[in-house]
């Protein structure tokens, strides 16, 4: 019997599952395009020919086996949505995901393909629509004034937590998330609601 070649969405999801299982195996940094290929069973050729880079396979594979999913909190006080939003950027990042975004980011020093599949990973992962969302709850329960923000002020709340994981190196832990909260984010948020 003759193995069925595969094409299309099949070899794209065996290629991505081979990529992320080889990053949760052994890490970012020893992520080769000559491993995923043997494991996904093709050829490197197909793979470059749809991720030119290793830092775009392996953005491609992190958000195939966990893509986003960050719903904007209703508890009831902006503080508290905003620890719970928080919450639900530390959990979407992961312990691998933050491995494969540092290593991401210690390989754009060097290579400019990574930087530009970064910048655009984080483009797309960055939900300003949540913390508007969260902002306008706020202003309708009279926490703060209704005021339009900067698509800067909209992201800080994810830049924040990305920055703990590519600086640091590892997730912030509850009381790092709550001190942004407090110690940041509230700070400026009542600050331009109020002026």
């Amino acid at each position: 019997m003759t193995a069925t070649r595969r094409r299309g969405e099949r070899l794209e999801h065996a290629i991505l599952d081979a990529t992320w299982q080889i990053v949760t195996e052994v890490g970012y940094a020893r992520l080769t395009f000559e491993a995923v290929a043997a494991l996904a069973g093709t050829s490197r050729p197909v793979l470059s020919r749809r991720w030119p880079t290793r830092a775009e396979l392996a953005l491609a594979a992190m958000e195939h086996a966990a893509p986003p999913s960050i719903k904007a909190p209703d508890t009831g006080s902006l503080r508290s949505d905003l620890i719970e939003l928080l919450r639900q950027a530390v959990n979407g990042l992961g312990t691998v995901r933050g491995e494969v975004l540092a290593g991401l980011a210690a390989e754009t020093a060097r290579d400019p393909d990574a930087t530009a599949a970064l910048h655009a990973w984080l483009a797309r992962s960055t939900r300003e629509d949540t913390t508007a969302t969260v902002l306008a709850r706020a202003a309708d329960r009279h926490e703060i004034r209704a005021v339009d923000l900067s698509p800067r002020v909209l992201r800080l709340p994810f830049d924040l937590v990305r920055n703990e994981v590519v600086v640091y190196g590892h997730l912030p832990a509850d009381d790092t998330t709550t001190s942004i909260v407090d110690d940041v984010l509230l700070p400026l948020i009542h600050q331009l609601t109020t002026a």
